[in-house]
């Protein structure tokens, strides 16, 4: 019973950050302004394919894989599991991230001579969950108490949070100057589902008992707090269906926040850019339903008489007598208060370094107004979690192949691995542009195995084409 438990929590836990190194800075791809409002601009609009413009899916695991469990090596299952439980840490996390963009669009506008501000829009839906490892609930359910008297379990390691929102946004551009480009992102958002449990504590410990053999102690401050899911819950498939594109459509409880970055640069090589993006809230008011179990209980069991007179204490009797006594103990309050929860601040900075200008084949000339074609550089990102801030750091090479053709490799380190290499690309074929990206390769010949895994594409309707 106890390895059924774990099978369904890893479960759980490998259903597997939001880091989207690739696409930063990646100035030929629109949707490369999501990630900084004030970047670089290359085209004089676009317009997003509808709900193929972005399509992102991220998944990780700072701890075990599901290979460490699961993989089929000749060692017994209960001691891959127990190595695997024992090796985790109650900071070690699992995340999911899905993006996808409803419809986008953007256009450059200005003076009649220098078109130096641009305005971008949106809607794009998103689901984002993160999920601790509850490792004393793991040890719990695969030891039991008996062969851990007197330890203290901490009941603040079950931490989870999950959420599907739609966000619609306007962001404004302008370049100030050859030096200077700065960017804003108003956002409206929508919540469909949110389900989140981060701010529990308290404990659990078996002692020597007066009444009984043992006594358990529960010492106990848990919340569950839900919005949006009862009503999709209690409904019929049909009903569900309108109301989740109501919420997408700004239906939902309401938030707002906003995005904000710049790009300088610091002479005809070396730029900086940074961007600061979801700071901001929303307010759950409607469909809300949380659950809390609080305060302090002891039990020791209950005394078993049994006989074999009719009147004695059957077993069912006695199981019964438990199921209540657990029941009354762990009868969770259910309330309705209305609560806020902030968005997952994240943090984009990085130093660059171009070169290589392209020659002109008829002078084996260069001509000044030509782009680099190569760049290097370093980013750092960052984002706010429930227990800690999660950070990556990335080193990069860009190399613009021919006209309408440019391609970025990454190597990151993060939370999840230290051998993360990405390629991403952009053609364009005409006024048609199409990008891909994925990350971890080294990881691809075993999926079960990866820390983590990431993939993005999209396609765009360019309405021109600022490239030489």
């Amino acid at each position: 019973m106890r390895n059924l438990t774990m099978v369904l929590v890893l479960i759980t836990w490998f259903s597997f950050g939001q880091n989207k190194q690739i696409l930063y800075g990646f100035s030929e791809i629109p949707q490369a302004l999501l990630l900084n409002p004030g970047g670089q601009i290359k085209n004089s609009g676009f317009i997003g394919v509808p709900l193929l413009s972005q399509i992102h899916a991220n998944a990780g695991t700072s701890g075990m894989t599901v290979y460490d469990v699961f993989a089929d090596n000749g060692i017994d299952f209960n001691v891959k599991l127990r190595k695997a439980i024992y090796n985790s840490k109650a900071r070690d996390f699992a995340t999911i991230n899905e993006q996808i963009d409803i419809f986008s669009g953007g256009f450059a506008f200005g003076s009649l001579f220098e078109k130096n501000e641009y305005l971008s829009f949106g809607l794009y839906q998103e689901f984002d969950f993160i999920g601790y490892f509850p490792k004393d609930y793991a040890v719990l359910a695969l030891e039991g108490n008996q062969n851990n008297i007197n330890r203290v379990f901490d009941a603040s390691h079950l931490s989870v949070s999950a959420e599907v929102i739609s966000v619609f946004h306007v962001g404004y551009n302008k370049k100030v100057n050859e030096q200077f480009t700065y960017g804003v992102r108003g956002k409206i958002y929508s919540n469909i589902v949110n389900v989140n449990s981060t701010k529990n504590t308290g404990s659990f410990v078996t002692v020597q008992g007066n009444n009984n053999m043992y006594s358990h102690i529960f010492n106990l401050d848990l919340e569950l707090r839900t919005s949006g899911l009862s009503s999709i819950r209690n409904s019929n498939s049909d009903a569900v269906f309108k109301d989740i594109k109501k919420r997408l459509l700004l239906g939902g409880d309401l938030g707002l926040g906003f995005d904000v970055g710049f790009t300088y640069q610091i002479d005809k090589q070396w730029y900086v850019d940074a961007s600061l993006l979801d700071v901001g809230f929303i307010s759950h008011k409607k469909d809300i339903e949380n659950y809390s179990v609080k305060g302090t209980y002891e039990f020791e069991g209950i005394n078993p008489f049994f006989s074999e007179l009719e009147t004695g204490q059957t077993a069912d009797d006695y199981w019964s007598k438990i199921e209540d006594e657990f029941s009354d103990i762990f009868d969770a309050d259910t309330t309705y208060n209305k609560f806020t929860t902030w968005r997952p601040v994240k943090l984009n900075a990085s130093l660059n370094y171009a070169f290589g200008k392209k020659k002109e084949k008829t002078c084996n000339c260069i001509k000044e107004k030509k782009e680099f074609q190569n760049a290097v550089g370093t980013q750092l990102y960052a984002i706010n979690r429930p227990k800690q801030p999660q950070a990556a750091l990335t080193l990069y090479y860009y190399r613009r192949l021919f006209k309408g053709l440019s391609a970025k490799t990454t190597y990151t380190i993060d939370a999840y691995s230290f051998n993360n290499i990405g390629f991403g690309v952009s053609a364009n074929l005409g006024p048609l542009n199409f990008y891909i990206m994925a990350d971890n390769f080294l990881q691809y010949k075993n999926i079960y195995d990866a820390q983590s895994v990431s993939l993005q594409l999209g396609f765009n309707y360019i309405l021109k084409k600022n490239e030489d």
